[in-house]
């Protein structure tokens, strides 16, 4: 297995921000975003890292965007790092894989969140009130229990700590009404799309999360990543069963190895150990082999 890349530096260019998982490096009208292998669970960043993680969420979402280039503009302007500025020639084995060079645009202070499923803050919050950030459901629904349709559920972006679930009413006194209603709608129609996509390939997406910004004329840009294990539930179709946490091929099998220590999700966190490091990769490439028909490395 090969060693995870924590941290990147590169000599010549400026100071990256560093965020749980992306280092990103500043070039004018231009972003370099390096996914590294950091993973991140309870907003808290953990050690060791998973190897290869950081080129399976390039490449996943490298494929998503170009799956639904005809639906949304997306931030994406190189990802050969072959091609990539002169400057950064140096750093191509790097970056190779793990990198994109992105435009830059003004990011919407929203998660826009879809779920097709009754899982993680969503269960939470049915439990307690019956409905999910405004949403009134059905009574008696179970853990996992694929809702009757898909419902748009954002969240506030936080620097730190916990993003916060929001109405939809929320984001428009932000927002606008119109923008948050574009957003909503793009939402749910990537979502159902790309469920109706990941279910045919035995996977299926229980929710999912976007991000979009504006560029220079206020057009719509899908940013940042797309239908990752990073940013969605993904659950094998054929063990799904409602009624509790189904396994999955996302960072879920990191989440239950931490709840089981006692940990208390203030750092530090518990070190994870080998074997929840090698499973936590092998789920990632699985999903990734299943989704893009394409075996990881080629």
């Amino acid at each position: 297995m090969p060693e995870a890349v924590l941290e990147t530096s590169l000599p010549g260019l400026p100071t990256p921000r560093r965020g749980k998982v992306r280092d990103v490096y500043e070039l004018g009208n231009r972003v370099l975003l390096v996914a590294t292998d950091r993973i991140s669970a309870f907003d808290v960043v953990l050690s060791p890292g998973i190897p290869d993680k950081g080129r399976i969420l390039t490449g996943l979402s490298n494929f998503w965007f170009r799956k639904f280039a005809g639906a949304v503009p997306n931030h994406l302007l190189e990802t050969d790092a072959a091609r990539f500025p002169e400057a950064l020639a140096p750093h191509r084995a790097l970056l190779s894989g793990r990198a994109v060079l992105a435009r830059r645009c003004r990011v919407v202070p929203f998660e826009c969140v879809a779920r097709g499923y009754l899982a993680g803050s969503g269960w939470k919050d049915y439990r307690a009130t019956g409905a999910v950030c405004g949403h009134r459901l059905p009574a008696g629904l179970r853990e996992a229990d694929r809702l009757p349709e898909p419902i748009f559920t954002p969240a506030t972006k936080a620097e730190s700590g916990h993003d916060e679930n929001v109405s939809f009413e929320a984001m428009a006194l932000t927002a606008g009404t119109a923008l948050a209603s574009r957003l909503r709608d793009l939402t749910l129609t990537i979502y159902r799309e790309a469920a109706a996509y990941a279910e045919e390939r035995g996977i299926l997406l229980a929710d999912t999360k976007f991000e979009f910004g504006l560029d220079e004329t206020g057009e719509i840009v899908w940013i940042d990543e797309a239908l990752t294990p990073d940013s969605s539930r993904f659950w094998p179709k054929d063990t799904w069963k409602p009624g509790g946490s189904p396994p999955s091929y996302d960072k879920q099998f990191v989440r239950d190895f931490l709840e089981g220590t006692g940990w208390n999700k203030t750092p530090p966190a518990p070190v994870l150990p080998p074997d929840v490091v090698a499973g936590t990769r092998a789920r990632y490439v699985e999903a990734f082999e299943k989704l893009t028909g394409t075996p990881f490395g080629t």
